[in-house]
This record gives C-alpha cells, structure tokens and sequence, in this order.
C-alpha cells in the first residue's frame, strides 16, 4: 500500500484537509454509533436504514462534509431500496482526533469491522457496498484492496488515483520531494482489487480530474469493472447534475 506517511506533513495536511465539526440530532429513522480508532478517539458513523433485507452502502464522505450533510441526502438511497452508513474522519463532526492521510486507511479497517458488527447484531442482511466520494476513494480504495472478502464491491464517485495529482496549489512543492515510489504504490494498491467497480465522475470536474478516474479504471485489477460519466457535472454538483443516470447506476450495481 501506498506508505502515506512520506505525505502526512504540515504543509500538505493543512491544505488538505478541512474538518467541520457540525453535529445534528440523529433522524428518528436513523441511529449513530461509535468506533474506537485509538485510545481515547473515536469516530462518528450514522446508519439510515432502509430495511434489514437491503443492500448496506458505507459511504466515505468528501472533503468539507460531516455525516449530518446526509440526512437529507439518505431518502435519494432508500428511494432506491439501499440501507446508507455515512462514517466521518477524525476531527470531522462528533468525532476526536486529528486527520492525516494513514489514518484514512487505518481507521476506515475499524470502521468496517464496527459496521458489520452494527449489521449483524441488528439482523441486516450480510450486503455491503463500500462507496468513497473525493477524498474518501482513499479509504474506499484500501478497503477493497485489502477486504474484499467483507464486501460486494466498491463505488467510487469523483475519486483519484494518487492524492498527489489533485494538490495543484503544492505542485512545484511536491515536484521537489520526488516521490515515485508513492505513485508506483498507488497503482498497485489499485490493481490488487478484484471486486466488482462501479466508478461515477463529471466530465466538467476541475478539482479531480477526468483522468484521475481514468487512472483508477485502467489499473483496476477486475475485470467486472464500469465507468459512468455525467455530462456537464463539477465535482461538487455531480449527484444532482446528473441524478437519474447517477442513481440508476448504483441501483443496477449494488443488484449484481
């Protein structure tokens, strides 16, 4: 896997990542839980559930939400019949800690193993999805990497290959560390996973590139493997630009 430490320094933390740490009650629909990360830090997940026979999506947020940004997103996955976990970072929302790039990857193993847990004891059916929008393909991306066991496949919306490539501000900064190996590690890191991929990107994205899930695309190590692209659609307006496609495209995934 990529050794994201080479990465986790100041200047590129800060940059990169912009936690809010909004809180809502929970919908009456709804109910949150918790994730030991580490001693004393915990993560905040909220699950929407649609009915215990429904497909689970765990969804890796993107950068600047918290999980409350998904109440009012959560009804668009029910209408679809799909359960919805929406996990934070650490210092987004309701949960402790600092965030850095090794810690997307550790924590999101955690996070997994507290939501089958969550399902199991709850009576869901054994049906989970991961999905990681923006900066959460990273944790999306490691997950089906190195568990594919524990899921039915990965959905990645607006992702990247390497997070390098996305920090255009650091450019020349980056240019200076030379980190080759660290894209190396990114594309093998994504050709080890096998499970079925779905990936969802505007073809007007100014942030991450089109090429960028290109990348992902290529280097996909399955062979059960779709791209989906929005027309006219930014990184930010993606979902709604192209709702219906972006929808019919889950829903025709996640019934594999």
């Amino acid at each position: 896997m990529p050794d994201y430490s080479l990465i986790d320094i100041p200047p590129l933390l800060n940059m990169m990542f912009h936690p809010r740490q909004a809180y809502t009650l929970c919908p009456g629909n709804a109910f949150d839980f918790l994730t030991t990360v580490d001693e004393g830090v915990e993560i905040a997940a909220r699950f929407y559930p649609k009915g215990t026979d429904s497909p689970t999506i765990l969804y890796f947020h993107g950068n600047g939400e918290v999980i409350y940004d998904y109440d009012g997103i959560a009804p668009f996955y029910h209408e679809c019949g799909l359960n919805l976990v929406v996990a934070d970072y650490r210092g987004y929302g309701a949960s402790g800690g600092v965030p850095t790039f090794t810690n997307l990857c550790k924590d999101a193993k955690s996070i997994l193993k507290s939501v089958k847990k969550e399902m199991a004891e709850r009576g869901y059916a054994d049906d989970l999805w991961i999905m990681g929008r923006s900066l959460g393909s990273i944790s999306a991306l490691e997950l089906a990497a190195h568990e594919p066991s524990q899921i039915k496949g990965l959905i990645i919306e607006s992702g990247f290959a390497n997070i390098l490539n996305v920090m255009k501000p650091w450019a020349d900064f980056i240019a200076e560390m030379s980190l080759p190996q660290f894209d190396r590690a990114c594309l093998e890191l994504i050709q080890k996973i096998t499970v079925p991929t779905l990936l969802l990107h505007g073809d007007e994205d100014d942030i991450v590139p089109y090429s960028e899930a290109d990348a992902i695309y290529e280097n996909l190590g399955s062979s059960d493997k779709k791209m989906v692209v929005i027309e006219y659609a930014n990184h930010n307006d993606i979902m709604f630009r192209g709702f219906e496609l972006y929808f019919q495209a889950i829903v025709e995934f996640c019934s594999i």
